[in-house]
């Protein structure tokens, strides 16, 4: 029996979970996101759909098989930090560029909704995987 969810920490201003890099899990990851932030109180919306995106991404592309992705949420007074982390070092994410000449395509938009939702966002290559991250400004 395969294990769906792994809880590895939880505080008052951080949350982490492991989660199988599967559609399943990438919903998952959505869900626990919306109910923690919510627990701190905070607006949920824009941050459901970032976390949607880079989850959805780390099962879609950032897979390997037999590895989990974590999802990371931490809080200041003033930042909410989403942190996705996948096992695949050789996929970096990019924004497919703006153009109104281009045909549209089935995908590929999503980074380009974590850009206009996100205050801040970007990625980090690690030595094993990569994580992506995005920053929103908690305002009054």
């Amino acid at each position: 029996m395969s294990q769906q969810i792994t809880r590895t920490s939880t505080s008052a201003s951080h949350y982490t979970v492991l989660l199988s890099a599967t559609r399943k899990g990438a919903r998952l990851a959505r869900l626990l996101a919306t109910e923690r932030i919510r627990a701190w109180e905070l607006p949920h919306e824009k941050a459901a759909l970032i976390v949607a995106e880079l989850a959805a991404n780390a099962a879609l592309h950032g897979r390997v098989h037999g590895r989990d992705f974590r999802l990371t949420l931490s809080r200041t007074a003033d930042t909410l930090r989403i942190e996705v982390k996948d096992a695949r070092t050789e996929r970096l994410p990019a924004v497919r560029p703006k153009s109104d000449t281009d045909e549209p395509h089935e995908s590929g938009h999503g980074l380009l909704l974590v850009e206009e939702l996100a205050d801040n966002w970007g990625v980090q290559s690690e030595l094993i995987g990569k994580t992506v991250w995005a920053e929103l400004a908690l305002r009054p």
